[in-house]
This record gives C-alpha cells, sequence and structure tokens, in this order.
C-alpha cells in the first residue's frame, strides 16, 4: 500500500508518516507539503519517506502525486485561530479550497481519504462533553473554514461513493511540535516558556478546559483507519474525553520540568472556545483496541524531546524535578 500524507512535514504530518513507515503493509509514504509550517528536518532521518514539496492549492501538482496512491491522509492545513482572525481569505484558501484539490484529485481514483477536521467546529455549543451530533457553532473564520473542509469530505462521500473518515481533533501535542512562534499551541508554547525560565502566558483566567490527546495516540489511529480502510459518513471525535484546565497543565508541566511556572495573565483572545471535552463513544466503536496514553506520560515524553534540541541544553534545560 501507498499512502500520500498532506501536511507530511508537519507535527502531525510527519509523525504519521514516520509511524506508517514502520508499518510492513505500508510499501510506500510519500509527504505533500509547501514547508510553510511543517519543516524538512522533521523527516531528515526517514529513509522511507520522500517528500514532496508543493501546495494543496496546485491541483496537477495534486493530482501528479495522489494518482499513485492508495489512500491519502489530509492534514495540510493553515492552523491556529489568531492567524485566521489576521488573515481569513488565506485559510479559507488552505483549508476549503485546499481539500477541494485533495478530494478532486482522490474521486478520479477512488482513493480513499482520512481527513483532519477540527473540535474548534463545535465552537459556542456549550455542552460537554462534546458528541458529534450537536449543532456546530464556529467562533473564528479558521473554526469555520474546518468545518468546511470537514463537510466536503462528507459531502464527496456521499456523493461520489468516495470512502471518506473525517476526525475531529482536539488539543493534540507531543514531539516535533514547535514553539517560539505567535502561533504556537498551548504545551509547546508552556514548555519553551518554563526551559527557558520566561514567564508563562495565559489568555484569560486559566480555567478554560481542554481535552489533549497524545500526538502517538493520534497517529496510531490514522494509520489503522487506513490500514482497515474503515470509513464513515459522519464526523469521528479523536479524543477521549479528558478535560484539563490551563493552569492545571501548567502545574503539571512545571513539576515535570522542575522549573516552577511564572504565570502571567493577559486578555482572552478572541474566537477562543472556553471548555472542550470530547465524547469517545464512536470512536471506540470504530477503533475498540485503541490506548490512550495518560497525560502525566505524554507531557513528560513530550519535555524529553524538548530537552533534546540545541535551544535547551543550558543549565535551567537540565533541572529535573524532585
Amino acid at each position: 500500500m501507498n499512502v500520500v500524507v498532506t501536511g507530511g512535514a508537519g507535527f502531525i504530518g510527519a509523525n504519521l508518516c514516520r509511524e506508517l513507515a514502520s508499518r510492513p503493509d505500508v510499501g510506500g509514504v510519500v509527504a505533500l507539503d509547501d514547508l510553510s509550517t511543517g519543516s524538512a528536518a522533521n523527516l531528515a532521518d526517514e529513509e522511507n519517506v520522500d517528500l514532496v514539496k508543493g501546495s494543496i492549492l496546485d491541483p496537477a501538482l495534486v493530482d501528479s502525486v495522489v494518482s499513485q496512491a492508495d489512500a491519502v491522509v489530509h492534514l495540510a492545513a493553515r492552523p491556529s485561530v489568531p492567524r485566521s482572525l489576521k488573515d481569513p481569505v488565506a485559510s479559507h484558501h488552505a483549508n476549503a479550497t485546499g481539500t477541494v484539490n485533495v478530494l478532486e484529485a482522490c474521486r478520479r481514483g477512488n482513493v480513499p481519504v482520512v481527513a483532519a477536521s477540527s473540535s474548534s467546529v463545535y465552537g459556542a455549543t456549550e455542552a460537554l462533553p462534546k458528541h458529534e451530533e450537536l449543532p456546530t457553532r464556529p467562533l473564528s473564520p479558521y473554526a469555520a473554514s474546518k468545518l468546511a473542509t470537514e463537510s466536503y469530505v462528507l459531502a464527496y462521500g456521499a456523493s461520489f461513493g468516495l470512502p471518506v473518515l473525517a476526525f475531529r481533533f482536539f488539543n493534540v501535542y507531543g514531539p516535533l511540535q514547535p514553539a517560539g512562534h505567535a502561533y504556537a499551541a498551548v504545551v509547546p508554547a508552556f514548555t519553551d516558556a518554563m526551559l527557558r525560565g520566561e514567564p508563562v502566558r495565559i489568555f484569560g483566567d486559566g480555567q478554560q478546559t481542554r481535552d489533549f490527546t497524545y500526538v502517538g495516540t493520534v497517529v496510531r489511529v490514522l494509520a489503522d483507519a487506513v490500514l482497515r480502510k474503515v470509513s464513515y459518513a459522519g464526523p469521528v471525535n479523536l479524543a477521549f474525553g479528558t478535560r484539563v484546565s490551563l493552569l492545571d497543565l501548567a502545574r503539571q508541566l512545571a513539576d515535570i520540568t522542575g522549573v516552577p511556572a511564572d504565570i502571567r495573565h493577559e486578555d482572552p483572545r478572541a474566537g477562543d472556545v472556553r471548555h472542550s471535552q470530547a465524547a469517545d463513544g464512536r470512536l471506540r466503536e470504530l477503533f475498540p483496541d485503541v490506548a490512550q496514553v495518560p497525560l502525566a506520560e505524554g507531557l513528560a515524553q513530550t519535555v524529553d524531546w524538548f530537552r533534546t534540541l540545541p535551544d535547551y541544553a543550558g543549565p535551567r534545560a537540565a533541572v529535573t524535578a524532585p
């Protein structure tokens, strides 16, 4: 089996390419990535992964790459709520138009598609845990564009009989997730600040909650979906119903790093969801053998990865928890 991963040089994509390359049933892995947020370095040591530099906004390139595939995992996107507030049109082009380009290429060859949606599509829906039958109420252009991603994927399944599976990712974290930029996700942002001895910025009171999912768990589910050719007519949450506040996350990371969290509160950000927690019933029906990595274990592995990077090789990064 040959698998194409769009966004394959990114955080989740590169972890997935590594996972797929380790599977004996996978003969070849192609990572299609424009390197706008991903990095070729994430795949530098993977001899069994071919990196094709290019954009999903290039239909001819997408056609060329997908024509050689037995399955596609569509992860390429323009991430981040704040980034979408700054440039909504760019988010739309990447996340909506780019998805249609991928789906058109897959439709021509009837190539199954596993795609990434986002928990942000639930938006202002207050019910917890969030199950897939709830209404969607996006609060940001990013959330709206990911709802477009999901809707197009499911519509192509319904309209053309294309085998599709749309996962709603929650807060995925782990090795290869970058820090040090304005749109960094919360786990790498907190970890980076602590290891550098800098203040930990929390937007709002820190009582907002998230459902964190370790990237190793996510990519194992994605690989299993590809290899077992799992498809489903509706969206599927890819998270396990945990609920952790940002303040508690900071405390856990402080314990793991051995560096006290110097928390600085800032104004809440527009478009941020207050609480997030997944219902995982549909996920467990489709993937009964899935095993969640506990948050403490996943955070420890993430911190260990950060400490392998040159930026964190100083004496502060070497401090260990008592």
